[in-house]
């Protein structure tokens, strides 16, 4: 077992980020780069910005091997234009090489750099670098020579980080905990409740009031639900070569029509997990949940606890607030990227928090909400990120449906157990997943080099 990281002080709006698909990783991580290079720039001595003459960016790892897919050129971009993954305008990555130059012109001091697909180049797959996907981004003169450059690493999420990184200074945590037992015992000594001590921590570490929090998240559950909305709308082929088609609205439309009540309501929670993750697919605005490649299952889940099972707005609230705890636990001691620990650390993840999610709205107690997530993350142990042609699609938006139902059988199966003979801790269950990302192949880790991406032909 890997040692227990410092105490969790992750705000709920790292992990619940808005942004536009298809990855994270590949998409909202790069965008954050290219905004901060540009930032790191634009700060430089007006006598070295005369010198500009191009700026260079290089890809690695699985950004080299899978970012055309994932959009990431037009990220990076759209980053180096001043563009924020949540306010960035809908359709800009796709089209954004083919604007004006006056368009795509980065102007810094008496600088005007035209940036183009040639800015950003694809590097070593296999590289020394500490991240797997790591960017390295150069200004230089007209001779080459580098003005200013930074290494940065995209860690999962929409997460980044840069060579010297250093956490930002924040609130320390009213209930510290760094694993799920200590969170266990911190509820024990305050009396608190997962979503109350999630809502605690999250004033303490970011100074943000308690009405104020719970109007972003408010926003971001409507975020949620709105990708599945649209998802449902839409309809046609998504992005890219391999020919896929949107599914979810004939989805919905024919599980109503199914005999079974049961079936009806399987049927719908998967449309919602197909919607969702369309719209990721088809770089559409979502939220990372805990990254893009699994935006649709916390949404699908959510949107059925309002719209099938009768779950109110505040226990649904309540509920995202435990998934939480879930997700700061996996990201912090084990990982969230595909490029990192495999789809076990993103639908896996996703399918877990979900489970917590629903088995904490329905006012179960912490043990129950413990065991719902260990049983939907322990059935995702050793899932490969595999993307066929670099493209979140295939298996990425099936699996999204699948980790949402298995999401809804963890929360029964702990519902209705005698929890005195569950014997798996989730915390164990975490461990196995940071161990097994560890020895995972790295042609399994979001390469597109293994698995389905060699064995699917592409048409």
């Amino acid at each position: 077992m890997q040692p227990l990281v410092a105490t969790i002080e992750t705000s709920l709006f790292d992990m619940f980020e808005a942004g536009p698909g298809p990855s994270s990783s590949h998409t909202i991580g790069p965008m954050k780069a290219g905004h901060d290079f540009r930032t790191l720039c634009a700060a430089l001595p007006p006598e070295v910005l005369a010198c500009a003459a191009d700026i260079r960016v290089r890809l690695f790892g699985s950004l080299s091997a899978t970012g055309v897919g994932h959009g990431t050129t037009g990220a990076v971009l759209a980053g180096l234009l001043g563009h924020r993954p949540a306010t960035c305008p809908p359709g800009l990555l796709e089209s954004l090489p083919a604007l004006p130059e006056g368009e795509r012109t980065l102007r810094l001091g008496p600088a005007a750099l035209v940036l183009a697909e040639g800015t950003v180049r694809r590097d070593a797959v296999q590289h020394a670098y500490p991240f797997s996907n790591t960017l390295v981004m150069e200004l230089l003169d007209a001779h080459g020579v580098v003005l200013c450059g930074r290494e940065y690493y995209s860690v999962g999420g929409g997460f980044i980080q840069w060579k010297g990184w250093q956490p930002e200074e924040r609130g320390k945590p009213a209930h510290p905990y760094r694993s799920m037992a200590q969170l266990r015992a911190r509820l024990v000594e305050t009396g608190l409740t997962i979503h109350e001590l999630i809502l605690e921590n999250e004033m303490a570490v970011t100074g943000m009031g308690r009405a104020a929090i719970l109007d972003r998240l408010a926003a971001i559950i409507e975020l949620m639900e709105a990708s599945v909305r649209r998802g449902i709308e839409d309809g046609g082929p998504l992005p890219g070569t391999l020919g896929v088609h949107r599914k979810a609205r004939v989805l919905l439309m024919r599980a109503q029509r199914l005999p079974n009540e049961v079936d009806v309501f399987l049927g719908r929670l998967n449309a919602y997990a197909f919607a969702a993750a369309e719209e990721n697919a088809a770089g559409g605005v979502i939220v990372t949940a805990p990254t893009c490649g699994a935006a649709g299952v916390m949404p699908a889940l959510l949107y059925a606890m309002r719209h099938d099972l009768a779950i109110g707005d505040r226990a649904v609230r309540e509920g995202v607030l435990a998934s939480a705890a879930v997700g700061f636990l996996a990201k912090h001691n084990a990982g969230i990227a595909g490029a990192e620990v495999g789809c076990q650390g993103e639908v896996g993840v996703a399918s877990a928090m979900a489970a917590a999610m629903l088995a904490h709205a329905r006012g179960n107690p912490v043990h129950v909400v413990e065991n719902a997530a260990e049983i939907a993350l322990e059935h995702h142990l050793g899932l490969t990120c595999d993307p066929v042609g670099g493209y979140v699609q295939i298996p990425c938006i099936e699996r999204n449906a699948v980790g949402a139902v298995k999401a809804y059988n963890a929360c029964l199966l702990a519902t209705c157990e005698d929890p005195r003979h569950h014997r798996v801790a989730l915390d164990s269950v975490i461990a196995a997943m940071a161990e097994i990302g560890r020895d995972m192949n790295a042609k399994f880790k979001e390469t597109s080099s293994g698995g389905l991406a060699v064995s699917v032909v592409e048409c």
